[in-house]
This record gives structure tokens, sequence and C-alpha cells, in this order.
């Protein structure tokens, strides 16, 4: 089975599937495709993170970022007069994309578990939709009505997703051409060739034209790599998730302090209440330790025990919200996808841009739209994420794999910024609980903080809680606010599969995506 944020990108997934790919090559399929039809969220010049977990119980990370560009440093952009890191436009495209290593280093696994299907196979369907066009989507129509006129002035965005100055309308027509030749070139050279060879060259011709701090050099040095995943013992499942420089800490520590409250019903106010409060701890963490993993002062380990999860638990007031500061900006151009093959093997992977549509700069000789994942740095050599040349940023991006006490495998995330440490933990606490899959990822959820343009670190909520819920949690001292759609799309858009000790496999993909599970 497998699980995608839009209907084309699991449905390229399920035809590896029943050609006998393994979940690593549905995967790369699926991330391909996305990467063409939900561009706003996703394309090749981003980042990704992966876990793979093999049947035999062994679980692989592949951390598939960049690192700032070797032209990217603070006395740098301080001289082209910025106070702060520019948000669009050419000096935010300031990392280099490490989206196709990933894909890269998975196919690595596929082959050493006698996957055989080849590139230009996994590349067919994205290939086929960028060169021939597909129909735009909801979500992508509907994010674009609150983006700045600042992006549409980025170098060659106008060119590829505007029509007549306007942004696309859902069910227009989108072709990419470019794109589809990039596509080409990669499925018949390799992926390598992103890196070290002709589309590399076109990649860092259109970076210098545009003065972007990235050079051929520093895509020539890029590879994504291996790293050992954290991992955190609770009573009844066994987690996996991303280490630094993802938040991957703060997703697990989330779930330690919630196995030591009383939540109660699932979409009760002391379920809400305990996982807001088990949040702000968390992040309390997160913010304190995780930055580029060569610059890390503490391990980060050293929190994944009882005696953390005990000590955090014990500083939550089950009847009062602890007070919470402002919050950074985040992203909601994520997505998260998940599969399970036949023989067991998990896939949770997490593709980004950062921002809604990145950088906004797409580079007219590949097609490829650059993330503007280098926002995430900060202009003062004090911070904790000081800009530097080839420091990996902070990322939000973290994709989680469960295993419980009584053998069901679990792949689930979902895209959201902050937001994703929050959605994790609602969705698999109700899952654990045992509602069905369907029902743990529509049930109604909340966010604590902001995202970018909004200035209210407010605890925003669906309508679709009880009206006592509501009262008793801004009792509580929660200033709570209520989102305008029963199932938006700020609450992240969440997958989540599970396979049972029989073998059996159930999955679903959020309704507020334009996608959902299918299996062979």
């Amino acid at each position: 089975m497998v699980a995608a944020p839009h209907w084309l990108a699991a449905e390229a997934g399920r035809a590896v599937l029943a050609e006998g790919g393994n979940a690593c090559e549905a995967m790369v399929a699926m991330l391909a495709s996305v990467a063409v039809v939900y561009p706003h969220m996703s394309t090749l010049g981003g980042d990704a993170f992966w876990l793979v977990r093999e049947p035999d119980g062994r679980v692989f990370h592949i951390e598939a970022c960049g690192g700032a560009g070797s032209g990217a440093s603070i006395a740098a952009y301080r001289k082209h007069g910025y106070d702060v890191l520019p948000a669009r436009g050419a000096h935010a495209a300031l990392t280099v994309a490490g989206t196709v290593g990933g894909w890269s280093r998975a196919l690595e696994l596929a082959r050493a578990a006698g996957g055989r299907l080849p590139l230009d196979m996994l590349l067919h369907d994205a290939i086929a939709h960028a060169g021939n066009g597909f129909a735009v989507a909801r979500c992508q129509a509907d994010v674009s009505v609150k983006l700045p006129d600042a992006l549409k002035e980025a170098p060659g965005f106008a060119d590829h997703f505007l029509r007549d100055g306007n942004f696309l309308r859902e069910g227009d027509p989108l072709v990419q051409p470019a794109l589809a030749a990039t596509l080409e070139q990669l499925a018949h050279a390799g992926l390598d060739d992103f890196y070290r060879g002709d589309v590399a060259r076109e990649i860092a011709a259109d970076l210098e034209r545009i003065r972007s701090p990235v050079t051929r050099e520093d895509l020539r040095r890029f590879d994504a790599r291996f790293t050992r995943p954290l991992e955190a013992r609770l009573k009844s499942v066994r987690l996996w998730n991303s280490p630094p420089p993802t938040q991957g800490l703060a997703s697990l520590v989330i779930l330690g302090i919630a196995e030591r409250l009383d939540l109660g019903h699932p979409d009760s106010t002391a379920f809400v209440h305990g996982l807001v409060e088990a949040t702000k701890r968390a992040f309390r963490i997160r913010d304190r330790v995780i930055t580029d993993p060569r610059q890390i002062d503490e391990r980060p380990a050293d929190f994944l025990t009882p005696e953390t999860f005990e000590r955090e638990a014990a500083r939550i007031s089950g009847s009062r919200a602890a007070p919470w500061p402002p919050m950074p900006e985040d992203e909601g151009d994520t997505v998260w996808l998940g599969a399970i093959d036949k023989d067991g093997r998990a896939v949770s992977a997490i593709q980004s841009i950062y921002w809604e549509w990145g950088s906004g700069c797409v580079l007219p000789a590949t097609g490829i739209l650059w993330q503007n994942r280098g926002a995430a740095f900060s202009l003062d050599e004090r911070a904790r994420n000081p800009l530097q040349p080839r420091r990996l940023p902070f990322h939000t991006l973290n994709p989680p794999i469960a295993v419980t006490s009584d053998g069901r495998v679990i792949s689930y995330g979902t895209m959201g910024g902050d937001g994703q440490p929050q959605t994790q933990g609602a969705v698999l606490v109700r899952a654990l609980m045992g509602l069905g899959v369907g029902e743990a990822v529509a049930a109604p959820r909340w966010r604590l903080g902001r995202t970018w343009g909004e200035t209210e670190t407010t605890l925003k909520i669906e309508p679709r809680f009880d009206d006592s819920v509501f009262r008793a949690l801004s009792q509580m001292g929660h200033a709570v606010e209520l989102v305008s759609k029963p199932f938006s799309t700020e609450m992240g858009q969440a997958g989540l599969i599970i396979r049972q000790p029989d073998g059996r496999i159930e999955g679903t993909h959020d309704p507020r995506a334009d996608g959902g599970a299918l299996g062979v």
C-alpha cells in the first residue's frame, strides 16, 4: 500500500508495487511524481528525509538536505543590505537541493533488497505529467490566494506558474516541458547527473545568472548520506524519527510525555490540552538543542529517556495552560508519503521546498523551482542557526516510523512545519487508542503557533470539536482561535499506513489533501 497527498503520485507508487517493485522503488516514483503535480509543496529543487524499516527490523535514515552555498555568509548578505534573510527571490535560493540525492540512496537500499526496476520506469509517470500536463489541484489553487507579489516577481516564476499575471485555478492545465526534459535526462544519464553532469551544469549556470550563492562546486560536493535515526522506546511502541538538523527529537519527546499523561477520549479537552502542553515542553528542548549536527552541543539521545519523559510530564498542569512565547515562522509546502510492500518493508519520506513555492525562482534551462530553506538561518552570529557557507539549516521535516509490541508496523507523517510533531502525535496516539486509520487521520486537529504571514501564536483549532472543548481550553488559559474550515490544510496533510501482524495492510491519506491511499 502507498499513501500520498496527490492521487497521481499515489497511482505512480501503486503501479510500481503492481510491477513487483519494493517500497523504496515505489517511493521514488511517488516523490518524482509529486514534485511535478504538487509544485507549490515539493520540487526537485528541495530537500528530503527518509526512514526505511527493513523486514528484518533494521532501520535506515537518509539525510537528503543541502547546506548553504559557498557564497552564503552573514557578511555577504549584510553587504546586500539585509537585516534578515529574504524569503523570496534569488538571494533566498541559497542552499543546495538534496532531494534527488535522497532518491539515489533509497535506490541503493532497493537494489540491496532485490529491486530491479529501471530508473526510466520509476520516473515514467513524472515525465508524462510534466510533458503532457495535468489539472491543477485544489490545494495548489487555494494556497496561491494568500501569496505575496514578491513571489510573482521572483526570476522565472511568472513564466512557469502564472497565466495572464494570475495564479492558476483548480482544474487549469499545467504543462512543464523543461522539467519533463530534465527528468528524461536523469532517467537516461542517472540521478548523479543532477549534481555532477549536464543537469548540474545547467542548474549552476542559471543559479549564477540570478546571483544565487550556490555554485556548481557546491552541487558537485553534495551527497545524500545514511545517518543513524533517533529511537525512543515506550511501553507499547518503539519509535524512530530523523536526527538533527531536523526536529524529529521534538516529535519523539511529545509522544514520550504523552504516554505519561491522562489524555482521556481522543476528542476530549484533556486530549488536546495534554498534547499541546507536551508540545510546549518538547519545543523548548528542540529550540535549545537542534542545529547542524556538526555544531551540536548536546546528545539528542540523552533526551529520549524515561527520566526525561517523567520530568517533563510532571511539569504539565492538568488544569492550566503554560505560557507560550512567540514561535518561529514555519512552512506549509511539504509533502509526506508512505509505503509498505508485500515483504513488510516500510518507508516514511518527507520532501519539501520550505515555504509554499519556495524561493519562487524557476531555473529556465531545467524548469526546476528552487527552495528557500535558507530562510531558516539567522544573520545574527550568536543565533542557534547562524548563516555560514555549507552549514545545514534547521529543518522541521521529520518522517516517523513505529512498531508496536504486538507487531504492527506503522508508517505515518504529515506536512506542516511546527505543526508536524503536533499532528504526528495526534494521529499516532489516536491510532494506538484503537481508532481506525481513516478516523485517526480525519479526526479534528489543532496547531499551536503561527505559520508565515501570521502574527498570532494562538492555539488554532478546527471547528469540529464540541463547543465544551473550546470553552474549557479557553478557561485553562489557552488562546483558542477557531479556523474557518472543518478540514483545514493548516492542520497538515497527514497519512497513515499500518501493517498488521498477519500481513494485512490498512492505509489512508488526509481528506485535507488531494490524494489518498492505494493498495495492490
